[in-house]
């Protein structure tokens, strides 16, 4: 009876129902689509990996973590006798002696523009090899087969226009080199998105390694050993130090690498995925909170004829199971979709994923369903706890029931409670001394206030919404006057309501106040602190000797200066170790080029052989000048160095430690030193800075890898970073939007029913179809209005904080977007006026005589 009680409900109700299944759909579709696309980019790697990997794979000894840099620019080898040792293994079919490095380049001549990917994937050369399992076949031309002959990947060069016969250079850490184009190779399996090139053994090591040795030495067997066998016998026949891995240890740890990159994306689209969830459980709430009212009566007489409360209340919430299964179902399935269009962003992005081969776990099923049925559930409690209240009198009177009291007072004082307690969280996250702490304030304040706002949100309804709309009788007469009526006649609903378009407008204001602040503080640090004309970079490629010669040769440059990277520990004058970013710099950067805020000591004593340290890492480890500590550069280098200046945090240079490259050239030979990271040049006196950063440009115009910028352009490539990251918020976000939007058309529509004896009686006096269609816009407008004010100011205080958190790490000064908060003003009353389209249509349909006539 219970259950065909609440069929018949949900069907008869099935249009008003539509929305909220709509917000189910989404939420659930986002959440489902994130896992598939995440289990078939996984699933994919997985393929190539286990279809490649030989049985066994012996590499050189695992760097230790201060020579990973080192690593990265020098490749660590094995030894070329080391492949004979491994053949002579039993159970060994074939040994195979490997070159593969991501430290170099590729460049068309003809166009001067880089070949493979810029970002993301990386650009691998190694040597051709003729294995069991080579990922890529030659489909055109033929192996290489001399010093200046290349095989380049099919869709690397179909991407870069290049066939057999075109040019093609390398650079590297050992010079410029020009081949041809001699075959053109097919991956086997998938495409990862990296750009291959393959040289002919002998070229590779000398190229690429400079020397004849091999990155690994991979090894098939004969089938006769099982592969942790052959493991086995192979680390016991070349001896300890290497690092000897069967198949399945390589294909883990090849996932685990690509599993870390994708997790990032994995888990932030999931984290606002849950956003919007929480979004459309407002709608919910307010959905079958209208429909409870509009069905008193009938909740009454099922009362008068023997219901029980708790059959009224699992009536109400067998509805929103329905509601849970049918919309997490059309979810699942619309997720497919989200996966497919997250696989072609990819794609575009230089990943090389295939729609056809979408995985669909048990995990999507199960996430999708919880997330979709919980949140159905949990919000139509409230609504179902307020049912199972109603009493059979209650069915002979109109609809409504009437407000509560003591209900609005505990609300109010846990309201306060929240936000106050959150607002103090918050004031102490953006006062902590260090940002792992403030951090931690903030994300429990954030969670604090929102709760606390959405607690409030009613009872600011009547005060706020009285504000906002005070206009609108002077303005637009007994429509204005009647649509702020309407917005205040139920707080409750408005306040669910506003909540919805609430949050997501926060989270916007959060971000652009974030972002803005970064721009803001970088451009001023830029300006108070460097004194050079042009920073030029090399990415993820190093600035060779030949670069730096090129710029120092640049007509209108007065002199320039390098910096050099290490990752290095530093041994405390109490004997403890602590790990620091260790620059390697010349006497002019801190003499001309730069001007950090010094909190103690002098700049120029790093000319003079002692270290420069950032001030947090000085008060971390009670570090002061004059102190003197041991750092080590790795491979057993070392340096015992006096403290000689502390800079002030919150710099360019705050966090980082510094060293002069004469003092650091004394212990690590210049075999040893990493690459020149970034090169800073300073135009000479009298110079035109415009025409001579052209100058730069046109000398270093073949090396497309670099990055030259005056002060004006590092700026704009700063605010360019970070507006990456801000429109991907943006577009995350979007997501609870376009809920919260269906809130206000779902409220509205309701709202419209609810009142179709009172549309029908204020047309039958007089009103115009154009005035009540006006009246349904501008209450729409009011109450995304008040979204709007609640989400700006929950929004600042988020954004106020988080530039207080991060004020040492280069946040330092904080700027308000006045033109992103007028934008989102503006912008909630153009989405009111979007949602109130399809109710004030309705609205103004209706017939009279049969809206009159209604119960």
């Amino acid at each position: 009876m219970l259950l065909k009680t609440s069929l018949r409900s949900f069907f008869a109700h099935k249009g008003r129902m539509a929305l909220s299944l709509i917000a189910v759909v989404l939420s659930v579709a986002f959440v489902s689509g994130t896992l598939v696309f995440s289990d078939t980019a996984t699933g994919t790697f997985d393929k190539l990996f286990a279809a490649t990997a030989s049985d066994v794979s012996v590499q050189p000894p695992k760097p230790a973590e201060d020579e990973e840099q080192q690593a990265a620019v020098k490749p660590p080898t094995v030894p070329v006798a080391l492949a004979d040792q491994v053949a002579t293994v039993p159970g060994v079919k074939k040994a195979v002696g490997q070159v593969m490095v991501g430290n170099a380049v590729l460049i068309d001549p003809a166009t001067n523009k880089l070949v493979g990917p810029t970002s993301g994937a990386p650009t691998l050369l190694g040597n051709w090899t003729d294995t069991p399992r080579n990922p890529v076949t030659i489909t055109s031309g033929h192996a290489p087969r001399g010093s200046g002959e290349l095989v380049l990947d099919a869709d690397t060069a179909k991407k870069a226009k290049l066939g057999l016969g075109d040019r093609i250079r390398i650079e590297n850490s050992g010079g410029r080199h020009d081949l041809t184009i001699v075959g053109i190779a097919t991956f086997t399996a998938t495409n990862p998105g990296a750009a291959l090139g393959f040289l002919d053994t002998p070229t590779a090591q000398q190229m690429l390694l400079g020397e004849p040795a091999y990155t690994s030495i991979e090894t098939f067997g004969d089938g006769s050993l099982g592969n942790d066998r052959l493991k086995a016998d192979t680390a016991a026949r070349i001896g300890g130090g290497y690092q000897v891995k069967t198949a399945a240890e390589q294909k883990d740890e090849n996932t685990k690498q690509v599993g870390s990159s994708l997790n990032f994306m994995k888990y932030a689209m999931l984290g606002f995925a849950f956003v919007s969830a929480i979004v459309g459980a407002f709608l919910i709430v307010n959905t079958f909170s209208m429909l409870v009212a509009q069905r008193t009566r009938e909740i009454g007489l099922l009362r008068a004829i023997g219901g029980s409360r708790r059959q009224v209340n699992r009536s109400v919430l067998v509805e929103a199971l329905i509601l849970g299964v049918l919309g997490s179902t059309l979810g699942v399935a619309a997720g497919l979709g989200v996966a497919v269009g997250l696989i072609k962003l990819m794609n575009a992005l230089g990943m090389d994923l295939k729609a056809a081969d979408l995985q669909v776990g048990p995990d999507v099923f199960a996430a999708g369903y919880a997330l979709g049925i919980v949140v159905t559930l949990v919000a139509a409690w409230f609504p179902a706890r307020r049912a199972s209240r109603i009493s059979p009198m209650a069915a002979l009177r109109d609809h409504g029931t009437p407000a509560e009291g003591r209900a609005n007072l505990v609300r109010t004082v846990l309201g306060l409670l929240l936000t106050a307690g959150g607002g103090a969280l918050l004031v102490l996250g953006a006062r902590a001394e260090k940002a792992a702490t403030g951090g931690q304030y903030l994300g429990l304040g954030v969670v604090l206030t929102l709760i606390g706002f959405v607690v409030l949100g009613p009872l600011l309804a009547s005060a706020v919404v009285r504000v906002l709309g005070a206009l609108l009788p002077a303005l637009f007469g007994p429509s204005g006057k009647l649509a702020q009526r309407n917005a205040m006649r139920n707080p409750r609903r408005t306040g669910a309501t506003a909540a919805a378009l609430m949050i997501g407008l926060a989270l916007v204001i959060a971000s652009s106040v974030f972002s803005s602040s970064a721009v803001t503080s970088a451009s001023a640090q830029i300006d108070k602190s460097v004194g050079v004309d042009y920073i030029i970079g090399g990415g993820r490629a190093e600035v060779t000797t030949e670069m730096t010669d090129i710029v120092r040769r640049t007509p209108g440059i007065d002199h320039v200066t390098v910096q050099k990277g290490f990752h290095a520990k530093v041994q405390l004058p109490d004997g403890r170790q602590a790990k620091t970013g260790l620059d390697a710099v010349p006497p002019a950067f801190f003499g001309t080029d730069f001007h950090p805020t010094v909190r103690s000591g002098a700049v120029d004593s790093i000319g003079r052989g002692s270290l420069g340290i950032g001030e947090a890492f000085a008060k971390d480890f009670g570090l002061k000048v004059g102190d003197r500590v041991t750092v080590d550069y790795g491979k057993g280098r070392t340096q015992v160095l006096p403290v000689g200046v502390v800079f002030a945090k919150g710099e360019l240079f705050g966090n980082g430690s510094f060293v002069d490259l004469d003092t650091m050239a004394k212990a690590v030979p210049a075999a040893e030193q990493p690459p020149v990271e970034a090169v800073f040049a300073k135009a000479a006196p009298g110079a035109d800075v415009a025409r001579t950063l052209t100058a730069l440009q046109d000398g270093l115009k073949e090396y497309p890898q670099l990055t030259v910028k005056d002060q004006a352009g590092y700026k704009e490539l700063v605010q360019s970073q970070v507006n990456t990251l801000l429109y991907l918020i943006y577009g995350l976000v979007a997501l609870s939007i376009t809920v919260a939007v269906l809130g206000v058309v779902n409220t509205l529509a309701l709202s419209v029913v609810e009142r179709t004896r009172e549309i029908g009686l204020l047309r039958a006096i007089g009103f115009s179809r154009r005035q009540l269609r006006r009246m349904i816009r501008l209450e729409s407008v009011v109450i995304a209005l008040f979204g709007a004010v609640l989400g700006t100011g929950l929004g600042l205080a988020w954004g106020v904080t988080v530039q207080g958190v991060l004020r040492d790490q280069g946040l330092g000064t904080l700027s308000v977007p006045t033109t992103m908060v007028a934008i989102t003003l503006v912008s909630s009353v153009l989405i009111g006026l979007f949602a109130a389209l399809v109710p004030a249509f309705r609205a103004g349909r209706m017939n009279v005589l049969a809206a009159i006539a209604t119960d």
